[in-house]
């Protein structure tokens, strides 16, 4: 099938078609006599690999070195299994950093709620909330 016809089939822009061959996470296909690409069914099953394992946070030299365990015939699982361990332990410290973040927000707003805001507005030069969020912290908690 043509480089159309697959990304069709695959949801994907023909562009990421011709990226994953140039940094060699897809084979370059065989070329019809015009030139044309031509992919096969493998083509197909590998980048449906590639966006499954992109969906679960996988990076594409992840990607690629998943590829490379298989094509030397050796089993990818383990490397995968450590893979998914980083990937669970990069998520969980994202939402730790998330929740501190919101209950920040969330403070800043309930601080900002209670101060005089004209006062405040007055030193500003966009927005007094944000440019003087220290103040209001500083403010409240006296």
């Amino acid at each position: 099938m043509r480089i159309g016809e697959l990304a069709y089939e695959l949801d994907v822009n023909p562009r990421t078609l011709r990226f994953y061959e140039n940094v060699g996470l897809l084979p370059q296909p065989r070329r019809t006599p015009s030139g044309y690409r031509d992919y096969d069914e493998d083509a197909l099953e590998r980048v449906r690999f590639i966006k499954s394992a992109q969906r679960l946070g996988l990076s594409l030299d992840d990607i690629k070195e998943i590829l490379a365990f298989k094509e030397r015939g050796d089993l990818p699982c383990p490397y995968v299994l450590g893979v998914i361990d980083k990937e669970a332990d990069a998520l969980d410290k994202k939402i730790a950093e998330l929740e501190t973040l919101r209950r920040e927000l969330r403070s800043l707003r309930s601080k900002a709620r209670r101060i005089s805001q004209s006062d405040l507005a007055k030193k500003s030069r966009v927005c007094h909330i944000i440019e003087n969020q220290d103040l209001l912290t500083s403010r409240t908690t006296r």
